[in-house]
């Protein structure tokens, strides 16, 4: 097989590499509050949440998928240094806010980590603005206060309705409900970041298909940016679950205890706040940040009992390292882009 055919390829093996990553770095997301509440232990939740993970690329369609293929930078620019680029711009300030135990998302290291990379080959103008690109900036701060505003009223909702009821009975339901809401939460995680990167990987083939002069890129099952193969589908939704079971505690522990105390009413409330949030926003194919959505219903749940519940010096933290992400992740990216260039014109 040629040789540019197999960097391509090797590309897409970096790709899935990044969503196993964003499985490890995001588990706290999926299961910090069912492991905080004590409803499943942290082994047992991982799997729970790996296993939704998985069954959520085959449930929700491939719009967000679509808006990172097409949506964010111009297709005429894309080629295998860009997106490696863009992968290792995404993959560095993930590994260093996992060490750092910072909940920062993955959704935006990718997506300022692919701009960055193509800002660096052809200047702002790669980017297709305004497009998408409103809604995905808008939804950095939208997202978090969707997922505070309905945790809040769904935590004051459920306390005036069982105000009356005996708090271990309300306990104990809670905590098979819960399995329902982590459930919820890890499809909406599971469709939402696995479909960015099979929106990368898709672009990749399309913009180097021209390469593929004795493996069609049609031997791919690839036709266009519109469309993402079932082995694409397949392999990212793998990807995020293996990711998922690996976990990683570090950021746990922030999310599940650090930011505010959960008893199994609380985190029903915040995973179905979450998970809602994410349904919509896949829907409309906007690429949000599951850990923006998780922290802000998970600070929902602490404001509405009172502001003292949540430790904003810790919310705080998690805020400057949300703001950093995308401007992070893209100068990384664009610094890869100059030294892949040099080195594989």
């Amino acid at each position: 097989m040629h040789a540019t055919v197999l960097f391509i390829l090797a590309i897409v093996a970096i790709a899935l590499a990044f969503d196993f990553i964003n499985g490890f770095h995001d588990a706290a997301n999926s299961i910090a509050t069912v492991v905080s509440t004590r409803v499943l232990s942290p082994s047992a939740a991982v799997v729970w949440a790996a296993a939704f993970n998985f069954i959520a690329v085959f449930v929700f369609g491939t719009a967000v998928a679509k808006t990172m293929g097409s949506g964010l930078v111009n297709i005429a620019v894309v080629d295998g240094n860009v997106i490696l680029a863009g992968l290792l711009g995404a993959i560095v300030w993930d590994l260093i806010t996992w060490w750092l135990g910072l909940p920062t998302s993955s959704s935006h290291a990718i997506v300022g980590g692919y701009a960055g990379a193509a800002v660096a080959k052809a200047g702002f103008a790669a980017l297709v603005f305004p497009g998408k690109w409103t809604l995905t900036l808008i939804f950095i701060v939208g997202a978090p206060v969707i997922g505070l505003v309905l945790a809040l009223l769904l935590t004051v909702a459920l306390s005036w309705l069982l105000r009356r009821a005996r708090p271990r009975r309300v306990d104990r339901s809670f905590r098979l409900l819960q399995l329902v809401s982590a459930a919820a939460y890890s499809l909406g995680h599971g469709t939402n970041d696995a479909q960015k990167t099979m929106g990368i990987i898709v672009g990749l083939l399309v913009a180097e298909q021209a390469k593929f002069v004795d493996f069609p890129v049609q031997a791919l099952h690839l036709t266009s940016l519109g469309s993402v193969p079932f082995w694409v589908v397949v392999a990212c939704g793998a990807a995020m679950g293996l990711g998922t079971v690996t976990g990683g505690w570090r950021i746990v522990k922030t999310m599940g205890q650090r930011l505010t105390r959960l008893k199994p009413f609380g985190g029903f409330c915040a995973e179905t706040a979450g998970a809602i949030t994410l349904f919509v926003s896949s829907h409309f194919g906007i690429p949000v940040s599951t850990t923006h959505t998780i922290t802000g219903a998970i600070t929902g749940v602490g404001a509405a009992h009172r502001l003292s519940a949540v430790r904003w010096g810790v919310a705080g933290r998690i805020v400057w390292a949300w703001l950093l992400t995308i401007p992070a992740a893209a100068f990384i990216a664009a610094l890869s882009y100059i030294i892949l260039h040099a080195v594989h014109p």
